[in-house]
């Protein structure tokens, strides 16, 4: 499905929505009991990058932008030590872990990158 939104044109927007089916695609394996602890936290972390990269677009002017791409990387740090913490319990191998955490550190550059454009608009 191909929108008119400039958003959904954006790598940033569209390498999040990536980590999201990873992360909702590896949750689906952690205990049942978890399911209203961690794995729900982290769905949560995740749904919040692209959630926040839409949202700070929408915005009309560049500091309301740049919060909300803050935002999304707050929710990317987030969701990275959740996955620390799902290894740590394991709940995810070391080779989960590290094929999420790529994603997620293409996402960071992406975002960093995102947010340092709009950081010059100021």
């Amino acid at each position: 499905m191909k929108e008119n939104n400039s958003y959904t044109e954006l790598n940033t927007w569209k390498e999040a929505r990536v980590l999201v089916k990873h992360v909702y695609f590896q949750v689906n394996s952690f205990p049942q009991n978890e399911q209203y602890g961690i794995t729900s936290q982290i769905k949560r972390s995740a749904i919040s990058i692209p959630s926040n990269i839409a949202e700070g677009v929408g915005r009309n002017t560049t500091k309301d932008t740049l919060k909300f791409f803050y935002i999304s990387r707050g929710s990317l740090y987030e969701l990275e030590t959740q996955l620390y913490l799902s290894f740590d319990l394991n709940f995810i191998t070391e080779l989960e872990l590290n094929e999420l955490l790529k994603q997620v550190v293409i996402v960071k550059k992406l975002l960093a990158g995102f947010i340092n454009h709009y950081k010059k608009k100021l």
